[in-house]
């Protein structure tokens, strides 16, 4: 009873603290804001005493923590709302976004960065597959087609799952003959992924249901019967959201059983914060499993085991790993890979799994001056893609003749590539830039012939406006490159409104990628800036290592050094510059605001990693001290506080800042930045905001409904045409 009468007044102490808010918002004064609930929590790390205040606001149950959400919602709302421009850039944005599209389904495992798509067009046998939305709808639609991509019939709606649109399609995986559809749904921007199987002819669900999955899509047996997928044991209740993810296990289901009757294959005690990934040869004989390091972000296990002998037994491939290593298909016993093992900017070797010792592996394309980020082998062809300064560049290699030949790109872009029937004469791919929405595209693997299955149209003349790559130098001399996206004859008067925008980390590499909301920012006269910084794989493995665990620094630099290359060059300037990026991004924002919050006008951290002491005790953070480093670790404890967003802030006029999260985060952990923004909040001298826009029934950013995305661009550009001091052209 005590507890509940505490609750409540601190409740009503609370909403009073945001009606103050409110009001002096609303008169232009100074924000007053929410008071968060505070502890005197101290920890002991080797020996520091660190503090940590608002350790309250990990736990989003807590009565205290939910008054101060509440709080904050009710404040950047009436702030936003207050914009005038507001209103014309959402009707703006919804026009933008009401086009046919063909998106990618992507299923992204962030603890060794693989990435696993299907880019809107697929096959498997004699089926064809289509992802469209037709312009507003919250979630894309499956159907199947015809070889042409026509006569399309619906298969799978997500939009019918939920009226809100906030249950969306995690991952999908056909069987090899094309008859059944394994999906997986996810709620509320959830990692966590229920898989179904639908009769593609009958469209009909069978009654089986798994659950308790992330990150690797099923794999199919060559008979159609069943799948290989990874299960991780169910978190204790009460902590969906917030567990640790450990133990996954390799499992195997059979088409029509219970999900209690699947079997289990295999897991690996050693690596219990690893990740997971089964894929089957061509031949449905051999079994691979992918096993991420999480100590070592730049090496990954392969284990296999040969499922046609009398005792099947699994066997390390790669014992001794020394790089990463991903599977791109198989020939009988004989697989390829991409690897960086021996190569940093990667090539493809061949092991013939009945002699898998090292010294009988074979290179079959060396390393090239270009990052191989994808390789896929179908009807005794390699698909190469590669990145070409961050941008897609790609070849056929033939097997049988070891000739190549190039697939030609439009202009300065990214590809995606589906997955390939291992007998197939053909490929499915799209391609987009910066303003061109997504195309699909049909490859002819005997030819090498693309051609153009479905284009999407958007509303707006991409000719007004160019795409530049320039290079400039980091603090240490180091050469990165960043693209820039602008109205053509553009005054370099240092006055342009402009969004910085950087990621990394994780071996991720940012390339060209096509949004209507940057449509809309650049008829609004922004300028859209994206640097390559080290962290990730646009230059291979060695760029990844220089910006990765004690070598992050080299990230903040970068990204700094990109800052003062725009207002050097006159394109913006300080009152100009916003700086944006989300997740290992929005740790990017978040230190470099501390490092120098002179430099910027406006910061927009988002599902940022802001407490780096704590980061591995949530979820699938424990995945990523490979990257990182350790805060149990003494010299990368160091390392770690050294730049850690929300360990350094300081009393400082830091600029006006959006900082964006969701509740149902079950990723990057929303308490990461519910510490953040009451921390800075507390120390700003300045009179700039220090706001947070906290989404519901959303996730880390995959499958949010198409309202959602709308609305939560309407209030990052408001705010940027308010704190940034521009007209816009609405």
């Amino acid at each position: 009873m005590l507890r509940d009468r505490l609750a409540r007044k601190t409740l009503a102490a609370l909403a009073a603290a945001a009606a103050m808010c409110v009001a002096l918002a609303e008169s232009g004064s100074a924000l007053v804001y929410p008071t968060a609930p505070r502890t005197n929590q101290v920890d002991d790390y080797h020996g520091r005493q660190i503090a940590d205040p608002y350790r309250t606001l990990e736990d989003t149950d807590n009565p205290a923590t939910r008054a101060w959400i509440e709080a904050e919602v009710k404040l950047t709302g009436q702030w936003l709302a207050a914009i005038p421009q507001r209103d014309a850039i959402k009707r703006r944005l919804t026009q933008l976004f009401d086009y046919e599209r063909y998106p990618a389904a992507a299923l992204t495992n962030f603890s060794h960065g693989f990435i696993w798509s299907y880019a809107g067009a697929f096959s498997a046998g004699s089926h064809y597959f289509l992802l469209r939305n037709s312009g507003l709808q919250n979630q894309s639609v499956l159907y199947t087609v015809d070889a042409q991509g026509n006569r399309p019939l619906v298969l799978l709606d997500p939009n019918t799952f939920r009226k809100d649109g906030t249950a969306a399609l995690c991952g999908l995986a056909p069987s090899r003959d094309g008859s059944l559809l394994a999906f997986g749904t996810a709620q509320a921007g959830s990692d966590w992924c229920e898989w179904r199987i639908r009769n593609v002819e009958s469209g009909q669900d069978l009654p089986e249901v798994l659950q308790w999955t992330k990150d690797a899509a099923p794999t199919w047996t060559a008979d159609n019967r069943a799948f290989y997928y990874v299960r991780y044991p169910k978190p204790p209740e009460g902590q969906l959201l917030t567990a640790v993810n450990r133990n996954p296990q390799v499992m195997l289901h059979r088409v029509g059983e219970a999900a209690d009757r699947d079997q289990f294959v295999y897991e690996d005690p050693a690596h219990a914060d690893s990740g997971l990934g089964p894929v089957l040869s061509a031949d449905g004989r051999w079994l691979i499993v992918h096993v991420d390091l999480p100590q070592n972000s730049s090496r990954n296990m392969l284990y296999f085991e040969d499922l046609s002998a009398a005792s099947p037994r699994m066997a390390p491939l790669t014992p001794d790993p020394k790089g990463l290593y991903d599977y791109a298909g198989s020939q009988g016993s004989r697989i390829y890979l991409r690897t960086t093992d021996g190569a940093p900017k990667g090539r493809v070797i061949a092991i013939d799994l009945s002699r898998p010792g090292r010294e009988h592996w074979e290179e079959v394309v060396a390393e090239t001056p270009d990052s191989l980020d994808h390789a896929v082998l179908a009807s005794g062809r390699l698909l190469l893609s590669y990145l070409h300064n961050a941008h897609a560049r790609a070849v056929l290699y033939s097997l049988e003749t070891k000739t190549t030949s190039e697939v030609a790109f439009d202009g300065i872009g990214a590809a995606n590539w589906s997955p390939a029937e291992p007998d197939s004469s053909e490929l499915f791919y799209s391609f987009v830039t910066f303003t061109s929405p997504a195309a699909l595209y049909r490859l002819d693997l005997r030819t090498g012939r693309s051609t153009v299955l479905r284009h999407s149209q958007l509303s707006f003349d991409a000719g007004q406006y160019q795409t530049d790559q320039v290079f400039y130098p980091s603090k240490d001399g180091t050469q990165v490159s960043m693209f820039l996206v602008h109205r053509k004859g553009m005054p370099l008067d240092g006055r342009n409104p402009t969004v910085l925008y950087g990621y990394g980390g994780f071996n991720v590499a940012i390339s060209p990628s096509f949004s209507p909301a940057l449509v809309e920012w650049l008829e609004m006269g922004g300028v859209y800036a994206e640097a390559n910084l080290r962290g990730g794989a646009e230059y291979g493995e060695a760029w990844h290592l220089a910006g990765a665990r004690h070598n992050k620094q080299n990230v903040f630099d970068d990204f700094i050094a990109a800052a003062e290359w725009l207002i050097h060059n006159r394109y913006t300037s300080t009152p100009k510059l916003a700086i944006f990026g989300g997740s290992n991004g929005g740790l990017l924002v978040g230190a470099c605001l501390n490092q120098r919050p002179d430099l910027f006008g406006a910061a927009m951290p988002a599902v940022g990693v802001m407490d780096m002491l704590r980061f591995h005790k949530f979820t699938a953070g424990a995945g990523w001290v490979g990257e990182y480093g350790s805060p149990d670790d003494p010299e990368d404890f160091k390392t770690l506080l050294a730049y850690s967003p929300l360990h350094n802030i300081r009393k400082a006029n830091y600029p006006a800042t959006l900082i964006t999260t969701s509740d149902h985060d079950d990723r990057v952990v929303p308490g990461h930045s519910f510490k953040y923004a009451a921390t800075l909040q507390e120390s700003q001298q300045g009179a700039a905001p220090i706001l947070i826009r906290i989404e519901t029934r959303a996730g880390h950013g995959a499958g949010t409904p198409t309202s959602k995305t709308i609305e939560e661009f309407a209030d990052r550009w408001a705010f940027l045409v308010k704190v940034l001091d521009f007209n816009p052209k609405l």
